[in-house]
This record gives C-alpha cells, structure tokens and sequence, in this order.
C-alpha cells in the first residue's frame, strides 16, 4: 500500500465515475471500502488526516458484544455484537485473540447474579462463542489475578472475550482493500460536496500535502466521519440537524506490575453506573473508560483531571497494590459518536448505528461501535445499492479473510532487519519496536509523519508517551531517509510531535 500509487490511480481516473466515494477513514470507512471493493465496485476513500486518527485508534481495545449493553436490556445489540466479534475472530486470527475476564465477588449475591448473566452471553455467542464462562473459587481467583484486593474476596466470574489492537485492525483494513482494488487516501480533506440537479455527485478535495485540488465524481457518496458526521451533513445542508452527541471516553496506561497473569479485570459497576475493564495489552495495563458529555468535539481530545481521578479511585478499590498519577505511563482520550437521544446521560445513549439518506442523495452512517464495523459496513454498501441504483452483489465479507493472517507484515520487518543489521535494533529501550517496524510502515502501511509511526503504525505513544517523546528524532530520522526528507522537515515533525505527545503525559 503506497500513497504515491494510489495518487496515481485517483489521477488515472481523471473525470470518470467511481461508484462509491467514502469520506472518513475509521473503522466504519474502512470497512465500507473492503465491502463495496470486495463487491466488485470502483471504490475510494478519503481520509482527511492518517488511518483511524480519531475515534478508531483510542478503543478500549476489546471485541466483545457488551456485557453493560446486556445489563441494560439492549439483546439485540448485544446478539450481533457477538456474532461479529466470533466472524472478526475466525476472519483475523492474527489480530483478535481470546482474552479470559475476572469479575471479582465480594457480595454474597454477585457469583450467582454474574454467573448467570454471563451463561446468557455465552448461549447468546453460540457456535461462536469464545469459551464457556464458570464460577472461580477465592484460591483460583487470586491465582489468575494475584493483585486484586484479597480482603473480603469470596471468589469471581471467568467469562470470555476479544482483544485486538485497535489502529492495527484499521491499517489492515486499510490494505485489505487495496487489495480488493480500493484506492484509499490519507491526508486528503473533503472541501465540499459537488452537485447536479440538487443531487450529490461527488466531491471536492484537496491533497494536503501538495496542495492539489480535485473534483472527484461518484455515483453514491457516503459520509462515515464519526464524530465530525454533523460536519459533513450542514455541507450537505446548512440547516441540517446535529446527531451527534460527543461522549469522552477516557484510558490510563500503568505497567504490568499492577495486574501480572494473562487475566483481565471486569468491575461490572462503577460510580457512574459503567463497567471498569483492566486489561493486559501490549505487557502493559489498559484502565478505562470513563464516559464524559462533551460539547466540542477536538481531533485531540484530552482527559480531564477528573476523570483520571475517578478511574484511579474506581480501581484502586480492587487493587492490593493501589496505582497513583506517578505510575500513568500514558493517557489517552476518544469522542464516541452516540447517537443523540432525549436521555441526559450518554452512558445510556444508543451504541446501534444509525443510517440516514438525504434529500440530496448523501448516505451517512454514525453510531456503532468497533465490534460491528462489518455489519456496519454490509448495511451502509446494501444502502448505497439500492439508493444510487448500482447492480445488486452479494456481501462477502462474512468470509473474507483479513490481510496479514499469513504473517506477511511480520516476514517483511524480518527480512528488513536481517537486510540492515541496525533496523534490527530498538527504538527505545522501554518500547517493543525496532527500526525496521518503522521503515516497513513508510514502505507498506502509508506512514507519512512521525506521528503515524508512533502513535498508530506503532502504538509506542499510547504505551508509554515519554519514551515515544525520546525516540521521536531517531524516527524522524528513519522516515526522513526513506521518504527524501531535509532536515528542516525532521526537526518539525519532532516538534509537532513533542507537542502533541504532550497531552499523554499527565505531567508535562
């Protein structure tokens, strides 16, 4: 996948029609791109910075159908969740795994009312089902998780779900399409939508990084911009309705001294009325997610003080050894594009997507959440058939494998480091990647910046934001001499990267 080709297949194309024009590459753009590629149709999509920047890349890392959705009653969302999280499975083994959940009982009642309800979830998974849950007696629970809080321990839950690497599935994505035909663009901004008789007919763009205007013509334009939906429907019509209620969702990353074993942690309740995960990613700990109204949405949202109290407070009363500030490795915050709704806490808003079609002919897609991408995806392409008139073809998704499953990226940075002896070497010594993962992302995964390197080709910045700091210039370095660049151009992107990286750290 290399943006230079891709530019060229845009340009090839000159004035002719694509099909299906995607604005918004998360997941759900993605994921449209692989179904309507894999259809057969002439697809593109553009992305106004890099691959899952926003929302996608900021996840609590799960696949999983949603245990607070069935607590809530919410049966249908869960049942399809669970069947996309057991396709998603089978689909990319090299990028979802099973993950073993405790939920710890220190009530009386909480084994039998936990146990039940996880039978539900695992009878609703079916032969999709990632393992059967059962009843942990206090020794077994504290064998899995030797630092939950022993006093007042009468045993636990063991239930199943699904990890992956959230920015890593997009990437993938990314280059299944391609794969399918799909030409797909980074750093391209949608300026307006073009129009013929009041009906959409494509769109207007520009390259950000030369500067270059272009007048892009489809036959069906559909807008997956996640959080910035409301942007691109007052495009459309500047009277439009906004639907988006932002929420923040916010993540602290501790080392795996706080929770060491393979076994992630489920509070099923908090203050706030949401579940607590601790989960093992990365030889790290993931502690989230809070859920916080917002009314603006930013490109870099940024936790607030308030919220990472309350997670430390939250987990703390389940840790023997209790985490503070001065053990956050890194902070991370993302917007959930919730539907809005007459409820007044976004914990309570809809997590189903919702499609719309315009007066004008503009398809958007918006709610959903990571595990439903290709659901997602399926109902948004079935939507474009029917509305744009384009020929009637199957979904395949249901059964399309993935890019990666025959460990292709992972052969490739073999082969660079064994090429060049240095790429063989750390990018720091607190972090898990080496130089040649960075010059196979410039090279395969259209890593432009260093930001892309060391936030979502590598996700160094999430890890451990003052190492991804360190190991900036050396990156800059990296990328500079694969891509022809001064170093002019090294220094600012080290400097916009410091700046950014900033608002990991909880001290800076």
């Amino acid at each position: 996948m290399n943006r230079q080709e891709m530019l060229q297949a845009l340009e090839a194309k000159g004035s002719g029609l694509w099909d299906i024009c995607i604005i918004g590459g998360g997941a759900t753009g993605l994921g449209i791109a692989v179904d309507a590629a894999s259809r057969g149709f002439s697809t593109l999509l553009l992305e106004q910075y890099d691959f899952a920047k926003g929302t996608s890349s900021r996840a609590t890392k799960l696949v999983h159908g949603g245990v607070r959705y069935l607590q809530q009653g919410n049966i249908k969302l869960v049942t399809e969740a669970l069947h996309e999280r057991g396709i998603l499975r089978r689909n990319a083994p090299h990028l979802v795994k099973d993950m073993s959940f405790i939920v710890p009982n220190y009530k009386w009642w909480e084994g039998p009312y936990y146990g039940i309800g996880l039978k539900v979830y695992d009878w609703m998974a079916g032969d999709l089902g990632l393992g059967k849950s059962r009843l942990l007696s206090r020794e077994e629970t504290l064998e899995m998780a030797p630092t939950l809080d022993a006093e007042g321990l009468r045993g636990g839950v063991l239930y199943h779900d699904g990890q992956f690497d959230d920015a890593r599935l997009a990437i993938h994505l990314a280059m299944t399409a391609a794969d399918q035909g799909a030409v797909l663009l980074n750093y391209f901004h949608v300026d307006g939508l073009l129009k013929q008789s009041s009906q959409v007919s494509g769109v207007k763009a520009t390259d950000q990084f030369s500067g270059k205007t272009y007048n892009i013509k489809a036959q069906v334009v559909i807008n997956a911009t996640g959080v910035f939906t409301d942007s691109i429907l007052q495009m459309d019509d500047p009277r439009a309705e906004h639907i988006i209620a932002p929420s923040q969702g916010v993540h602290i990353m501790l080392d795996k001294e706080f929770l060491p074993g393979e076994a992630a942690i489920l509070v099923p309740h908090t203050d706030d009325g949401r579940v607590l995960f601790a989960v093992p990613w990365h030889d790290k700990i993931i502690i989230g997610t809070t859920d916080t109204a917002v009314d603006h949405i930013d490109l870099e949202p940024r936790a607030l003080p308030e919220e990472i109290d309350f997670i430390l407070q939250q987990i703390s009363r389940y840790l023997s050894k209790v985490p503070t500030a001065a053990d956050i490795r890194s902070v991370y915050a993302g917007l959930r594009p919730l539907v809005k709704s007459s409820s007044k806490r976004t914990a309570e808003l809809s997590r189903d997507h919702l499609i719309m079609v315009g007066d004008s002919g503009l398809i958007t897609i918006t709610g959903g959440k990571w595990t439903t991408y290709r659901r997602m995806a399926e109902d948004a392409v079935n939507t474009a058939i029917a509305k744009a008139g384009l020929p009637h073809k199957e979904c395949i998704t249901a059964t399309l494998s993935i890019h990666g499953g025959a460990g292709e990226t992972e052969a490739e940075v073999r082969a660079l480091a064994e090429a060049q002896a240095l790429w063989s070497e750390k990018i720091h010594p607190r972090l898990p990647y080496t130089k040649a993962d960075i010059i196979q992302s410039v090279r395969t995964e259209m890593c432009m910046t260093v930001e892309d390197a060391l936030s979502r080709r590598t996700r160094s910045l999430l890890l451990d934001a003052q190492a991804a700091i360190d190991a900036a210039p050396m990156v800059a370095e990296l990328l500079a001499g694969e891509m022809g660049k001064d170093a002019s151009w090294q220094d600012q992107q080290v400097s916009a990267f410091r700046e950014l990286a900033k608002g990991y750290l909880l001290h800076n």
